[in-house]
């Protein structure tokens, strides 16, 4: 299709006002006139003055408000319109993400009960830092087809964090300190709707973790699982493994970094098939089984860090040693055998291998150590 090509939308037969016809623009008068140079008729007649009189000032001409003029569309005129954009292959639409409470009845078979979990929290670090509001959604999943199914339960609270929110989160979430003040959340209930799930999940567990057992003991007796870490986004195709990304992907907007809207987006965002046909959430529920190992590539030379920052591993600057986290048996044995060639190609090392069980993964606490030999 050309640029200037106009392009049919169906809408034709819509009800819409027409636009409203601007006023007659007024006459305009001059204080000091321009000399015109048209000839003058042969008989002139009356002229009009040249400036008003002295102390009125000339009516202003009438402006049409091109905002006010134009008709407000109906809602089946929108979503006519958003369809036609969408099945055009210039273009591509972005809808904004409708919380859902509600996936309706499932057909019966084997679920798993979710907590899917955000936090907003005054700082990174959980060890000085506090949580400034919790969101909780309770969902089950069906085993087989991996979709919600039944009423979600909604759980959102402020917590009071004890101390001045700083003006750099505050900017980020929206949330201030007046809105915190003297607000704390239902430990019951948190705990109910904790005691209740099967697995806890979190895009970037690794951080709201630590913060939640913190302040919530009842998270530490739970099985965990990561959205972010948990699939390889890259994998899948996606530019980003950032949720609000993810969305985009999936053709869904919403103003973020606020925790009750990031769940409902995590929700829809792992509800959607990838590559192989399986949900996120059947990804999730499988994944949660399997070993996850933290593995310390100890000794490892000087020159072999940006190979292994490449290759996703971060720098542990306590213990001055680069790791990475590894999800099942296949991926500890492709890391073992890309370490042999690409870092310890000419002598043997041992590496230490941390085994973290679904109580323990994502937290701050220690998993089983062992050995790693190449």
């Amino acid at each position: 299709m050309h640029a200037n090509a106009q392009m049919s939308l169906g809408l034709e037969g819509a009800a819409a006002e027409p636009l409203a016809a601007p006023p007659s623009p007024a006459k305009k008068t001059s204080a000091s006139k321009a000399p015109s140079n048209r000839a003058k008729p042969d008989a002139p007649g009356p002229q009009a003055p040249d400036a008003p009189a002295a102390g009125l000032q000339p009516p202003a001409a009438p402006q049409a408000s091109p905002q006010a003029a134009l008709p407000v569309p109906h809602q089946a005129q929108v979503e006519a319109l958003a369809q036609a954009l969408a099945g055009h292959p210039d273009y591509k639409v972005l809808r904004r993400l409708q919380p859902r409470e509600d996936w309706g009845p499932g057909p019966g078979q084997a679920t798993q009960r979710v907590l899917v979990l955000d936090t907003e929290t005054t700082g990174l670090d959980a060890r000085q830092e506090r949580v400034i509001e919790l969101a909780l959604l309770s969902v089950q999943i069906d085993s087989v087809s991996g979709l919600p199914v039944g009423p979600v339960e909604v759980y959102e609270s402020f917590e009071d964090p004890g101390k001045p929110i700083p003006p750099a989160i505050t900017e980020i979430t929206g949330i201030d300190d007046a809105m915190v003040r003297g607000q704390r959340a239902d430990d019951a209930r948190v705990a109910q709707l904790v005691q209740a799930a099967d697995l806890v999940v979190a895009h970037n567990a690794a951080f709201d973790r630590p913060f939640v057992e913190a302040r919530w003991p009842v998270f530490a007796d739970k099985a965990w699982n990561c959205s972010f870490a948990g699939i390889d986004w890259k994998q899948e195709g996606s530019g980003s493994a950032k949720l609000e990304f993810l969305a985009h992907e999936r053709g869904w907007f919403y103003d973020a970094h606020r925790a009750l809207v990031d769940c409902h987006a995590l929700l829809q965002v792992l509800a959607t098939p990838l590559k192989n046909g399986q949900t996120g959430w059947q990804r999730l529920l499988e994944g949660a089984q399997q070993p996850r190992y933290k593995l310390r590539a100890n000794g490892a030379p000087f020159e072999a860090k940006d190979a292994l920052k490449a290759r996703g591993y971060r720098w542990d600057s306590d213990q001055r040693v680069w790791w990475i986290g590894l999800a099942g048996e296949a991926a500890l044995q492709a890391e073992r055998d890309w370490l042999k060639a690409q870092v310890f190609p000419t002598r043997e090392a041992r590496l230490q291998l941390e085994v973290q069980g679904p109580q323990v993964r994502f937290s701050s606490r220690a998993g089983t150590l062992g050995e790693l030999r190449l």
